[in-house]
């Protein structure tokens, strides 16, 4: 059996422990990280790349369809029809080009990949398992543990049951085929975004959500927009109903209300979107006893964690679980290592929910903002008044700017709109520069984009909207 000595091991190869590898040998730093699967982790593999790949693909598709019944802009086809395999053919061919760049980046860099599952053994030293056995043990100085996140399971309704009906997202992101009718459990981002991609690919889809509104975790005025899209899209939305289990032929899931009264709900395929939760079992994290928060590894500013050299990045050390947010943190532990002063302080986090229409959540609501007792101006610019929004077919939603009334500083954003994600790295920056009302009002925005409705925004909070 092989033994190997480094300064820091990375167990985990999603974007936040491929992030910080790659920073980390930039830096001088030996590094290993060590992968069981594909490099890329979730997100480039089974989350966020592939399920953006199928909505766009199946946006694609409605396109189509809306121009074989004619349309308002003089485009008309025949009727479209979709080869759901040489779709996921097609998704799977993107996946593979940015894991194989991954890898590269990697070895450019001179950070060392080594396959396997990591097993820890103390604080310094982890196994590489292959095929149960143990192949290598390797010594470190830091441990870094990125070891991501798992779709939650329903105890009476797990993956893989009701002879396969019962599926997560990732075999929701590469079907054989479109079922006729697909239940989705869970009202939140992830349920939406696949619920709606069904929707536009030809199935039946309902959503049941055990809360009054979709959507939880945005504000009301935000969800209430794509609530509209959804009925306009003909996907049906069950709200304050719990899911029981499937009947006992398989072939509905059983609801009931706060009444206690029993509904069923035909299905094909039942997709569980209910959430995620750290990935802290099966790899020996136990044995560290670090101090945990809830399920996730408990970290400081820097990601460090209640053992001396042992750090914790992404998913794993919880909420917000966003790729983002892991490769800030994974950069930011490589320079620490290398003897940067560096804390995880950021002014924001974007936040963006790829429904149909799209929402953006950058800094603080109105809610939120009066919540923590800052007095604001809310202001908010629909996208019905730019043009740009007029020439996409797409004029549904707004954007809205928070900002202290006293200086104006700015201390968030939120946006719905067709292609509003794009939006979010204005609006993230407008926030950690520190900028005013005044700032972005006087920033001449290019015509005629979206990015206007940012300006309007501002402008409109001062008093002096142009185009409202």
């Amino acid at each position: 059996m092989q033994t190997t000595s480094t300064t820091l091991i990375v167990i985990g190869g999603g974007p936040g422990g491929y992030i910080a590898a790659i920073r980390a040998a930039q830096l001088g730093i030996a590094t290993i990280l060590i992968e069981g699967d594909q490099l890329g982790g979730t997100c480039l593999n089974i989350g966020c790349i592939p399920s953006k790949a199928l909505i766009h693909a199946s946006e694609e598709f409605e396109k189509a369809k809306h121009y074989s019944h004619g349309s308002s802009i003089g485009i008309q086809v025949s009727t479209p029809s979709i080869n759901i395999v040489q779709t996921i053919s097609w998704k799977d061919g993107i996946v593979k080009r940015l894991t194989t760049g991954v890898g590269a980046l990697l070895k450019k860099n001179g950070a060392q990949v080594v396959k396997g599952w990591a097993q820890i053994l103390d604080g310094k030293t982890v196994a590489v398992m292959q095929d149960g056995k143990e192949v290598q043990r390797i010594t470190c100085q830091h441990l870094l543990i990125a070891s991501g996140s798992t779709p939650v399971e329903l105890p009476f309704m797990p993956f893989g049951s009701g002879s396969g009906k019962v599926i997560s997202s990732t075999e929701a992101l590469s079907p054989t085929e479109i079922p006729k009718k697909l239940v989705v459990v869970g009202g939140g981002y992830i349920g939406l975004e696949l619920g709606i991609a069904y929707r536009k690919l030809g199935a039946e889809v309902s959503v049941v959500e055990s809360l009054d509104r979709i959507l939880p975790a945005y504000d009301e005025d935000l969800t209430k927009v794509v609530k509209t899209a959804l009925k306009q899209l003909g996907v049906e939305v069950h709200l304050g109903l719990t899911v029981q289990g499937l009947n006992a032929d398989e072939n509905a899931v059983r609801l009931k209300n706060a009444a206690g009264e029993e509904s069923e709900l035909a299905c094909d395929k039942v997709l569980v979107a209910v959430g995620r939760r750290p990935r802290t079992e099966g790899f020996g994290l136990e044995s560290l006893m670090l101090d945990m928060n809830g399920r996730a590894i408990k970290i400081d500013d820097q990601c460090r964690t209640s053992m001396r050299d042992v750090w914790a990045i992404g998913d794993v050390a919880g909420e917000p679980m966003l790729a983002h947010r892991a490769m800030a943190q994974g950069e930011m532990v490589a320079e620490i290592i290398a003897g940067k002063r560096r804390h995880f302080t950021p002014a924001s986090i974007p936040a963006v929910c790829f429904t149909d229409p799209e929402l953006v959540v950058v800094g603080k609501s109105p809610q939120e903002a009066q919540a923590a007792g800052i007095d604001c101006i809310t202001a908010m610019f629909p996208f019905a008044a730019n043009g740009r929004s007029m020439t996409l077919e797409s004029s549904e939603g707004f954007v809205r700017v928070v900002a202290r009334k006293d200086n104006h500083l700015i201390v968030g954003w939120q946006a719905v709109g067709k292609g509003v994600s794009e939006l979010s790295a204005a609006f993230g920056l407008s926030l950690e520069m520190g900028a005013t009302l005044e700032d972005v009002a006087g920033t001449i925005h290019s015509h005629p984009t979206l990015g206007e409705a940012v300006q309007e925004a501002a402008l409109r909070a001062l008093g002096h909207a142009l185009h409202i």
